[in-house]
């Protein structure tokens, strides 16, 4: 062989290499790309929303909560802190940042968790006899993607996904049959075990439906109010009366293949590349009250893993991040973001913090077996 031949051979050989390694990191790339893109699951309908707001008599929390508007006073509020009570009550266990897996169901998540705040509120301040078990996402994906379009859906087709005004419309059972919509706990009914999440059952009851009995069931507890928070003071004053929000935006706050981004040293993500995605807002801070920067802290459902670095205060839940106001903004400008109320539907109230001053001393578990709730930030039905 001559030393060009030599040459050649190395070169188609490198040539060869060097494909293979692109083809690979190709791959990677792509598969990454597949697993945090079906970590979203927001599909926007301003037209479903906008039929949604049109069916309430008080469609957005200016509105809806002119009294809370009037006297929220910018009290730094932190209403995870009310779900750690209620969950060491029923389970004797810290609270975990739930995990949506690989499946784009995040808007359910968000309304269970919102769902599941409101009524720990309620029951720290007396409002609810009992505290409640964590809220299933399945049957509000799966109510979200049918019954609770308009009109309604007998068999969704397409994907993975959903929008906030078809979970605002479930959860408050407001759709076309009023006997359908509301929320399940997770516990059994039947024959039915909800205790755990299942994707599989949440693909089913996304593509079929909710069954029919447990739509009912989940008609006797339903939302006694939700209103479309549009501003940055009307988030605040919807939070500091323990109502959180969830918001339903394009607004993202890491780069598509950033699996675990890292907080500043004020806890705060910046905004980066856009997410269809539902998180839920549970907490306020004001720069008046000495905070660096106004911001609301946001609680993703990616697990606990998801997103390091400092936190602020210190007990802020794990898989949680602070966004800017301006960025906050961004996402309720988009129209699908809405506050759940509680059982005084959205009526000011202020909260008592008790003993949950920063810093927020660790809670005393006590063991109690999971109640069905029908109290509280639900009504029941007639």
């Amino acid at each position: 062989m001559t030393r060009q031949q030599r040459i050649w051979s190395w070169s188609a050989v490198a040539l060869v290499v060097a494909a293979a390694l692109l083809g690979l990191a190709v791959e990677r790339v792509a598969s990454r790309a597949r697993e945090v893109g079906s970590r979203f699951g927001y599909l926007p309908d301003p037209e479903g929303t906008r039929q949604f707001l049109a069916e309430l008599d008080h469609p957005t929390f200016g509105d809806a909560g002119r009294e809370a508007m009037r006297e929220a006073r910018g009290v730094d509020t932190f209403l995870y802190r009310h779900v750690e009570k209620a969950h060491q009550k029923v389970y004797g266990l810290p609270w975990k940042c739930w995990n949506q897996g690989d499946h784009g169901s995040c808007v359910s998540f968000a309304f269970a968790l919102g769902s599941y705040t409101g009524q720990s509120v309620d029951f720290t301040q007396g409002r609810m006899p009992r505290p409640p078990p964590e809220v299933a996402t399945e049957p509000i994906y799966g109510g979200s993607r049918t019954a609770a379009r308009m009109p309604p859906q007998a068999r969704n087709t397409g994907g993975d996904g959903s929008y906030g005004g078809a979970a605002a419309r479930w959860i408050a059972g407001r759709c076309k049959d009023p006997t359908l919509g509301g929320i399940l706990y997770r516990q059994v009914y039947g024959s039915v075990d909800l205790t755990s999440y299942s994707i599989p059952r949440s693909i089913a009851w996304g593509r079929d439906g909710v069954p029919l009995e447990l739509a009912r069931e989940a008609n006797k507890v339903k939302a006694v109010a939700v209103a479309q928070v549009r501003t940055w003071e009307e988030l605040c004053a919807a939070i500091e009366r323990g109502s959180p929000v969830v918001l339903c935006s394009t607004v993202g706050y890491g780069r598509w293949d950033n699996r675990n981004p890292t907080r500043d040293a004020d806890g705060f993500l910046p905004r980066q590349k856009p997410w269809a995605h539902a998180m839920l807002c549970w907490g306020v801070r004001h720069q008046k009250n000495g905070s660096p920067r106004d911001g609301g802290l946001i609680q993703n459902s990616w697990s606990e893993r998801w997103c390091g670095g400092p936190k602020w205060p210190h007990d802020q839940p794990d898989g949680s991040f602070w966004a800017s106001r301006t960025d906050i903004q961004a996402a309720l400008d988009q129209g699908d973001s809405f506050a759940i109320g509680g059982v005084d539907g959205f009526e000011w109230r202020v909260l008592d913090h008790g003993e949950w001053f920063e810093p927020a001393p660790p809670a005393a578990p006590v063991l109690q077996q999971p109640a069905r709730v029908i109290a509280g930030l639900f009504s029941l039905a007639p």
